[in-house]
């Protein structure tokens, strides 16, 4: 299936809303240009770019670049990874959120990401693994390199995936309607949401009971299209940046909305930062079911295990 002496691009058609399908000949066209020969590869269903990536690292493809948004990409890892392969991930940026190329400084346009593509540095990067109880209501465990997170998140993503077909159908640019589709749903969930009351682990500290409108396990500095959440996570430096947001109401969420999404919301006093390695979080109450988000996708629920995997991806890098 693979030439191996070629790099494997795996193309999601459906990411930014279904434009990457549309402007594929054009990026085809430019990574030929700046980049050079390569083999493409589409999904066609979600969770797909895993197997393709790991059948191609095991095959021994040594570049694998996903192209469309963060599940693109974090499917694209998931398969590098469980191949146990050396294959180095690389991105070209085409989907709605963009929060991990952000982190990495790869630039969303075409012309700039496939030069880096070409001429960038190998770096070697943390990973998160999560092990959790997904939908069926088995144990899971699957790698992230983004941020993972609990709370108010999980509910935004959720709203942004069922208004996704709206919003990216309206006359807004593809740029605009990601952004706005997070700002909308926030606004939406900080009105009804409640908090989580949880029991949270660090390391081998004591557990803590928290109430908590949101907890962030981050391996990257953003998420939630644009969110600053982790200002001062780094991808190399064996610890994850956990930011807890206490129960500040609604209408302090929303006041605080911009210095959320500049990174300097770690002075208001109800938000908490730490560094651990180990994070581990359960509801207080058994019965209660509270969505987990990893890398803007939701596959489960608490409880989880969030496990940092010091230097275990290898990343194409400016």
């Amino acid at each position: 299936r693979f030439e191996m002496s070629l790099p494997v691009v795996i193309i999601n058609p459906q990411s930014a809303g279904g434009a990457t399908r549309d402007a594929w000949p054009k990026i085809a066209s430019v990574l030929n240009q700046h980049f050079g020969s390569f083999k493409p590869e589409f999904t066609r269903s979600p969770g797909e770019g895993l197997q393709v990536a790991a059948d191609a690292a095991r095959k021994g493809a040594r570049l694998i670049i996903a192209c469309g948004g963060d599940g693109t990409i974090s499917e694209v890892a998931n398969g590098i990874l469980l191949s146990g392969s050396p294959a180095e991930l690389g991105i070209l940026p085409s989907g709605t959120g963009g929060d991990f190329r952000r982190t990495l400084k790869i630039p969303s346009r075409t012309a700039d990401a496939a030069k880096i593509l070409s001429d960038g540095r190998t770096r070697q990067i943390d990973v998160g693994s999560v092990t959790f109880t997904n939908r069926n209501g088995e144990v899971e465990t699957r790698f992230f390199l983004g941020v993972a997170s609990f709370g108010m998140s999980a509910d935004v993503i959720a709203r942004v995936k069922e208004g996704n077909g709206t919003m990216s159908g309206s006359r807004l640019p593809k740029w605009l309607s990601g952004r706005l589709s997070f700002g909308v749903a926030m606004t939406e969930t900080a009105v009804k949401n409640r908090p989580s009351r949880i029991v949270v682990q660090l390391d081998d500290d004591a557990e803590r009971h928290m109430t908590v409108a949101n907890l962030c396990i981050a391996n990257a500095r953003y998420f939630g299209g644009g969110m600053k959440i982790a200002p001062n996570a780094k991808l190399d430096d064996g610890a994850f940046d956990v930011v807890s947001i206490g129960d500040i109401g609604a209408a302090r969420i929303l006041a605080n909305a911009p210095r959320l999404y500049l990174g300097a919301h770690l002075s208001i006093p109800e938000v908490g930062h730490a560094l651990a390695a180990k994070i581990s979080a359960r509801p207080v109450k058994t019965a209660d079911r509270i969505e987990i988000e990893v890398d803007g996708e939701l596959p489960g629920y608490l409880p989880a295990t969030f496990q940092i995997l010091p230097k275990a991806l290898r990343v194409r890098c400016p």
